[in-house]
C-alpha cells in the first residue's frame, strides 16, 4: 500500500469511528456502565489515586468521551483546569450535559479534537490521561507523541485501557461474555450490533502490555509502570515525561 492509500484508510477508519461513537451516544453510558457491572468507575477511582501525589493544575482527558473521568479528576482536584478531547461531537455533548448537571461546567471545557494533532502548546500540561481510548487511535505511535509533546517536563501519563486476561479459564469467561452476550444486549439496547462487536474486538487486536508498554518508552516516556485490574480485563498503564 502505497502512502497515499495509507493515508485514506486511515482517515476512512478515524471517520467511522467517530460515526460510531456518534450513533451509541444517547445509549452509551447506561449500556457501558450496566455492560461493565459497574467496575470501570473503581477502575477510574483507582487510576485517579494512583496520579493523586502529581497534584496536577492543569488536565488533559484524552478521549473523553461522556466525561466520566473528567467529572472524576474535577473531584478529585478542584484546583485543576480540565481540558477533555474527542473526536466525537455527540460524546462530547452528553458530557457537557453530565458537567453541567454536576455543577462542574466552569471547570472542564469539553472539546472536539484529534489526538493526533492536539490544538496545545508544548509543556501545557500536568496530567494526561486517556481512558479506555488509546486502542481506537488510528496511528497510535504519533498520538503517544503528541501526548509526550504537550505534557510539562515531569508530567504524568495516565492510561487506563481493556486488555485480555492471561489466565485460560478467565480468558475463556471474558471471551464468551465480550464476543457473544456483549454484541446482543449491546446491540438490542443501542440498536447497533455492529458496535458492539468492534468493541470487543479492538481489545482483542490491540497490542499486548509488554509491548503497549515499550511503545510508550519508545514515544520518549520513562519510568513506565503497569498495573492489572480485575485479573487482566484492564490495564493501567503510568509514564513520566
Amino acid at each position: 500500500m502505497n502512502k497515499e492509500s495509507s493515508c485514506a484508510a486511515e482517515s476512512g477508519k478515524k471517520a467511522r469511528i467517530r460515526s460510531m461513537f456518534d450513533r451509541i451516544a444517547p445509549s452509551y453510558d447506561r449500556l457501558n456502565h450496566l455492560l461493565s457491572f459497574g467496575i470501570d468507575h473503581g477502575w477510574r477511582r483507582r487510576a485517579t489515586r494512583r496520579v493523586a501525589a502529581a497534584a496536577p493544575a492543569a488536565i488533559l482527558d484524552l478521549a473523553a468521551g461522556t466525561g466520566d473521568w473528567s467529572l472524576l479528576l474535577a473531584r478529585r482536584f478542584p484546583e485543576a483546569r480540565i481540558t477533555g478531547v474527542d473526536l466525537s461531537s455527540e460524546m462530547l455533548a452528553a458530557a457537557r450535559r453530565k458537567a453541567e448537571r454536576c455543577g462542574a461546567a466552569d471547570r472542564i471545557r469539553f472539546e472536539e479534537g484529534d489526538a493526533e494533532r492536539l490544538a496545545a502548546a508544548d509543556g501545557t500540561f500536568d496530567l494526561v490521561t486517556v481512558g479506555f481510548g488509546v486502542r481506537n487511535f488510528t496511528r497510535l505511535e504519533q498520538c503517544l507523541r503528541e501526548m509526550h509533546r504537550v505534557l510539562r517536563t515531569g508530567g504524568t501519563l495516565a492510561v487506563l485501557e481493556l486488555s485480555t486476561p492471561r489466565n485460560p479459564l478467565w480468558r475463556a469467561l471474558y471471551e464468551f461474555y465480550a464476543f457473544r452476550l456483549l454484541p446482543l444486549v449491546g446491540g438490542a439496547v443501542s440498536g447497533d450490533r455492529g458496535a458492539y462487536r468492534y468493541l470487543p474486538a479492538s481489545v482483542r487486536a490491540f497490542h499486548r502490555p509488554e509491548r503497549f508498554a515499550e511503545l510508550l518508552r519508545e514515544a520518549g516516556f520513562r519510568s513506565v509502570e503497569r498495573e492489572s485490574f480485575s485479573g487482566g480485563i484492564a490495564t493501567l498503564y503510568i509514564a513520566k515525561r
